[in-house]
């Protein structure tokens, strides 16, 4: 005969139960806790970008020239020719040495190239008068001798992200330079006015400048660089108004997770490269609202400097161009007029299933975006 348990008994096992809920139910809340301070106080202890090993060969004013040696043991496997990474003038360089296991960089070290990336630094109110020109002109011919010196190699492969492959296409074509043997042009705002939405409120913004340069004398660029410097977190927060719904989730899905450590920690560390955009100097932000938005000199294919003019159609060294399927701020759209501007018969125009952002460093870029460029790039550097 079954005996039943006793009052006593079963009062003393839901007493320890609840107990033992308590417990949990505070371990988790302590948890939680943790995990919010460290990411909101202490997220960049927390995230895992911009760990990958290099050497600063060469530094001038606030730009320095970052290496990062091919990851081979024997020579077997190296490409002769190097790499040079050319980033946008407002992204940190986190966003390509975003994670341990999706790094941009890591990748193409693992693939045998050798790669250069110049680091434009932290603008601040003191760099106000530089511009566009500034570093088509200055920075980049400095820069790129600099890692001819080091790598003992003349021919070169630039790698240009947003306005980094502005940057390389105005250099390249300005100097002539037949030395760089590979273009990569990944989302550059070639014709800003064929940019989505954004292209139709550029294209606004000419009818009213046309209007008053034909009727007053009024000009942009008598208003001092100083005035149009950019701070940072301007940056950050205008990045982030391109997808508000996006960003609202990504948060939301934070508090959700806060008592995943990992979750946190992979949180921060995406967030290293949005979080913490740099400034756009007073002048080039006045060159990209004239030059870019207004005027969409770069759908011409010529851009003039001062007394010298570059002409895209003096570029003929092989080009690759992709653009992103659901890229928002630069459109595939606005990236494949390039095809047209330039002279080389070696060209090719992708488009990948990504944003902007993830043509660099996104979860699917290890899969869609990397093994096209060095598919395309290897081949090409020996």
């Amino acid at each position: 005969m079954t005996q039943l348990p006793k009052v006593k008994d079963t009062f003393v096992n839901s007493k320890t139960a609840q107990s033992i809920l308590k417990t949990r139910a505070g371990k988790q809340a302590a948890q939680v806790f943790s995990n919010a301070a460290d990411r909101f106080l202490r997220g960049h202890q927390l995230a895992l970008s911009g760990k990958t090993p290099f050497e600063v060969v060469y530094e001038r004013e606030i730009i320095s020239l970052r290496f990062y040696k091919a990851d081979v043991e024997t020579g077997e496997n190296k490409h002769r020719v190097p790499l040079v990474i050319i980033p946008p003038l407002a992204a940190n360089t986190l966003v390509f040495d975003l994670f341990p296991d999706r790094s941009l960089i890591r990748y193409l070290q693992s693939q045998g190239f050798d790669v250069y990336m110049i680091d434009w630094g932290t603008p601040s109110r003191r760099q106000a008068k530089y511009n566009f020109g500034t570093y088509i002109k200055i920075f980049m011919p400095d820069f790129i001798s600099k890692i001819r010196e080091h790598s003992g190699q003349q021919q070169l492969s630039l790698y240009g992200w947003s306005l980094g492959g502005a940057i390389s296409l105005c250099y390249t074509s300005l100097f002539k330079d037949k030395n760089i043997k590979n273009l990569m042009i990944l989302a550059s705002p070639i014709n800003t006015h064929q940019s989505g939405y954004i292209g139709k409120l550029y294209q606004k913004l000419n009818t009213p400048a046309q209007w008053v340069r034909t009727n007053t004398n009024f000009r942009i660029r008598q208003i001092p660089s100083r005035y149009f410097h950019i701070h940072g977190w301007q940056n950050t927060l205008g990045f982030k108004l391109t997808d508000p719904v996006g960003n609202f989730k990504n948060y939301w899905q934070l508090l959700k997770n806060l008592n995943d450590r990992q979750f946190v920690i992979n949180h921060a560390t995406s967030s290293s490269f949005v979080d913490n955009m740099l400034a756009y100097p007073g002048g080039v932000m006045r060159d990209i609202i004239l030059r870019f938005w207004i005027d969409n000199e770069l759908s011409t294919g010529v851009v003039q400097f001062g007394e010298q003019t570059a002409y895209f159609k003096d570029i003929d060294c092989s080009v690759l161009a992709i653009g992103g399927d659901t890229d928002i701020i630069v459109t595939a759209e606005a990236v494949k007029p390039l095809m047209d501007l330039i002279s080389s018969q070696d060209k090719q125009f992708e488009i990948v299933s990504v944003g902007h952002m993830g043509l660099v460093s996104g979860s699917q870029a290890p899969l869609h975006v990397w093994p096209v460029i060095t598919n395309w790039l290897i081949p090409r550097s020996e």
